[in-house]
């Protein structure tokens, strides 16, 4: 699928497309952008393309979503259903979210809006997060509407919040818009949305020319303990089931 198409067993719910080197994903589901477990395993099979096709083809990914929104989240339709598809759907997303920050392909994500509770988990699994000026939301709303969130999930916030911000965004469930989520660490940059492909672009040109070598290197020297830590939290969670309530 190296020129074009669709991601995903049958799905047409995740677009990619490679396009000078550059893996392009692409979120459109319903009115909020759900992430389901077909779009989690879409997403999925995006980076197993991406990693698949060698640097000499694939040499970053940019992962985005639609005008307004880049994902509110895991689908409520699942997560309401009951508490056994609601951890798998949790857990599915933490694996996906594990394999973005340590995948061997660097990741951008282009966030075209909001960015709620798993959407803001995509921003912090990702190398450069590029969002849109506007009057959007981004961060962690779990604790404001009765849930927890899981152990890989505070550890993504850990890795990537500003200090001064980790306990507002996540015990706190603070919402950011655009300009002070960049502050806060979800966002690294801030622009006009019809410059947002633009930038995303030359952001993932500049990671494609890293050599893939170094770049896996570095990758595993600063992230290598915390990336152990999520797989053992996503372990965790697969095999004894994670309660989303307190």
């Amino acid at each position: 699928m190296s020129d074009g198409g669709t991601a995903g067993s049958g799905s047409d719910l995740v677009r990619y497309e490679v396009r000078d080197r550059i893996a392009h994903v692409a979120i459109d589901h319903g009115k909020a952008n759900a992430l389901s477990p077909e779009v989690i395993d879409a997403l999925d099979h995006c980076v197993t393309l991406a990693e698949a096709a060698g640097p000499d083809a694939v040499g970053a990914l940019v992962i985005t979503g639609k005008p307004g929104f880049l994902t509110g989240g895991f689908d409520l339709k699942v997560m309401k259903a009951d508490p056994a598809a609601a951890g798998a759907l949790v857990t599915a997303g933490g694996a996906l979210f594990t394999r973005l920050l340590g995948s061997p392909v660097p990741v951008v994500v282009a966030c075209p809006g909001h960015a709620v509770a798993a959407g803001a988990l995509l921003l912090l699994a990702a190398d450069e997060r590029i969002g849109v000026s506007g009057t959007f939301q981004i961060g962690l709303i779990e604790t404001q509407i009765g849930m927890i969130l899981p152990r890989w999930a505070v550890e993504l916030a850990e890795e990537r919040l500003s200090r001064r911000h980790f306990q507002l965004a996540t015990v706190g469930a603070r919402m950011y818009p655009p300009a002070e989520a960049r502050d806060a660490g979800f966002l690294d940059e801030v622009v006009a949305p019809e410059e947002l492909a633009t930038v995303a672009e030359a952001a993932a040109q500049r990671w494609a020319a890293l050599p893939r070598t170094a770049y896996a290197g570095q990758v595993h020297m600063n992230r290598g303990e915390r990336l152990r830590r999520l797989a053992a939290a996503v372990d965790a969670d697969r095999g004894v089931g994670f309660d989303i309530t307190p």
